[in-house]
């Protein structure tokens, strides 16, 4: 009984990641139970994302997971001096991962991933008063990731293997804070764009130097996804040769996905119970910037200047009974935006979140994974200063308070 209370302490006392920047850190529900932690963790084919070298320790030939969270955000800006306020609607991603794992034979496993790392939805009011930084955006990046795990010793592994990601955007902000054309209507850009599509790699190790304690290392290289001759469309401008002419155009642009390092380690200290620990760093320095460049001509403009973060987690996993394990987790998420950066796209400042979750075994080889997770982000008073009109740098910022909460439901198969 002492041991399931210090496991409901452990998930009250600590807070969960939806992450940094447009990083989505969901990619498991045994994982995201246990804070997101797994990079040294051997329980399920969820290693296609953390570590692959650890497919190759799997007690089974094939191993399957899957499953889905449904992402509810909320954001409040608030600005006291002019006495505006807005909140962002309350959109719900549902970020998907389903993996994969067979072992050839007792040093050789395959496995296959499909995932969603990075993505961000935020709608705000239409015409609010940073409505001329954004109004709404989607974007969503797909990975899929085929790897090999080898096993060089009953003590080391290795793993990894090729990365092909597919993405989309939609973006949508007004021209500027007062371009209209004859009725009244803001003068806006809407951009758009799908399949756009490049290849990265990965690399992992695993390290047992005894029966109860694993060390886990993996790295995910950076990808630029590069959207050419995407869809712009130019809408209620006015009739003026100072401004671009409605309708449709291309456009082109760069998104970086960047790399990111983990290494951590788990000790199961007693027969019962699993601790786990990851560190990962995200290497968000190569997001310079955002420009975009119109078929019409026109250019956008929109420095972003992000620095590496760091994300510090923390897991437990405690076996009940033979059907049912209990997780809880903590993480605290470093924010990658510099001071003076602070974008209404992505709104998000360090978090600290809350997680928990169980898996059910229905019987042997097929088990009921749920988890949630509760992130609150620090408020802060922020302004992002990069904005330019008429040669005129014109900052917009105030007070934002944002939160996201997610539960997910996911199968374990394994045979």
């Amino acid at each position: 009984m002492k041991k399931l209370l210090l496991l409901v302490l452990f998930a009250f006392v600590t807070l969960v990641t939806y992450a940094g920047g447009y990083r989505v850190s969901v990619q498991g529900q045994r994982a995201m139970a246990m804070g997101h932690t797994g990079v040294a963790v051997v329980n399920s084919a969820e290693l296609v994302f953390f570590n692959p070298a650890g497919l190759v320790y799997l007690e089974n030939k094939l191993n399957i997971s899957a499953g889905a969270s449904g992402i509810f955000t909320d954001v409040i800006y608030q600005n006291s001096d002019f006495g505006s306020s807005s909140e962002t609607d309350s959109s719900v991603g549902t970020p998907l991962n389903l993996y994969g794992s067979y072992k050839v034979n007792d040093w050789l496993a395959l496995g296959l991933g499909v995932y969603t790392p990075y993505g961000s939805e935020v709608t705000w009011p239409t015409d609010w008063a940073g409505s001329h930084l954004v109004n709404n955006i989607e974007l969503a990046a797909i990975y899929i990731q085929p790897v090999v795990s080898i096993k060089l010793s009953d003590q080391f592994s290795i793993g990894g293997g090729p990365i092909y990601v597919t993405g989309s955007v939609n973006f949508n902000r007004n021209a500027n804070r007062t371009l209209t054309d004859i009725d009244g209507n803001r003068s806006n850009i809407t951009v758009d764009d799908s399949g756009v599509s490049n290849w990265g790699w990965s690399v992992s190790a695993m390290f047992n130097p005894t029966e109860n304690f694993r060390l886990g290392f993996s790295y995910r290289s950076e990808i630029i996804l590069e959207a050419e001759g995407g869809e712009a469309t130019f809408s209620n401008f006015p009739n003026s040769p100072a401004t671009p002419a409605n309708g449709t155009t291309t456009f082109d642009a760069e998104l970086p996905l960047p790399a990111e390092l983990t290494i951590g380690l788990s000790y199961q200290f007693h027969k019962k119970w699993l601790f786990a620990f990851d560190y990962n760093r995200q290497f968000w320095d190569v997001y310079e910037s955002l420009d975009i460049q119109f078929g019409n001509g026109s250019t956008s403009l929109n420095p972003r200047n992000y620095k590496n973060s760091s994300v510090y987690r923390f897991g437990l996993q405690y076996d009940a009974t033979s059907k049912i394990s209990l997780r809880a987790g903590y993480y605290f998420d470093e924010s990658p935006v510099q001071s003076g950066f602070f974008a209404p796209e992505t709104p998000r400042n360090d978090s600290n979140g809350f997680s928990g979750g169980f898996s059910f075994a229905i019987t042997p080889k097929l088990a009921i994974d749920a988890s949630f997770f509760y992130l609150r982000f620090e408020e802060i008073n922020e302004s992002y200063d990069s904005y330019q009109e008429n040669g005129q740098d014109v900052p917009f910022g105030g007070t934002y308070k944002s939160s996201a909460f997610a539960p997910g439901l996911g199968l374990t198969y394994k045979l």
